[in-house]
């Protein structure tokens, strides 16, 4: 039913992840997918913001990530040599949809926390900014 699907994962926030890789892992056995995971380090969003920071602030960050996500894969993945991984960077819902066009995912499998109105109301959420954008199915897992 699916060839490609894209994971994406906040490697902060263990929900995010603890119930959506299995899932997603599980999917792509069932259909013989290639599973693409994607952790996203956010962007700053300001020059003014970025010029309080090291300049080799970002660069150290996205490291990190990589890092992160080879550990969490390693550990926790069925089997994580089928994975194929993708660190990015940006507004965390553009580099989603971007990394969707790029993959030719057919499928976004993401975690999301329950609603929360105020949170929305004030930081909105990326699993509704991908769902309301996507060109594709999104499956959203409850953490």
């Amino acid at each position: 039913m699916f060839d490609t699907i894209l994971l994406t994962l906040d490697l902060e926030h263990p929900a995010s992840w603890k119930k959506a890789l299995p899932a997603a892992e599980k999917l792509a056995a069932d259909w013989g997918a290639t599973l693409h995971v994607l952790t996203v380090v956010p962007s700053f969003g300001s020059a003014l913001v970025a010029a309080e920071f090291p300049p080799d602030f970002e660069r150290k960050m996205l490291e990190r990530a990589s890092r992160h996500l080879d550990e969490l894969l390693t550990a926790d993945a069925a089997d994580a040599s089928r994975i194929v991984r993708h660190v990015g960077h940006g507004r965390v819902h553009d580099v989603i949809l971007k990394t969707l066009t790029d993959t030719g995912a057919d499928l976004v499998v993401m975690a999301s926390h329950a609603p929360d109105t105020v949170r929305e109301f004030l930081v909105g959420s990326q699993a509704d900014r991908v769902a309301r954008r996507s060109p594709v199915s999104v499956l959203v897992i409850r953490g």
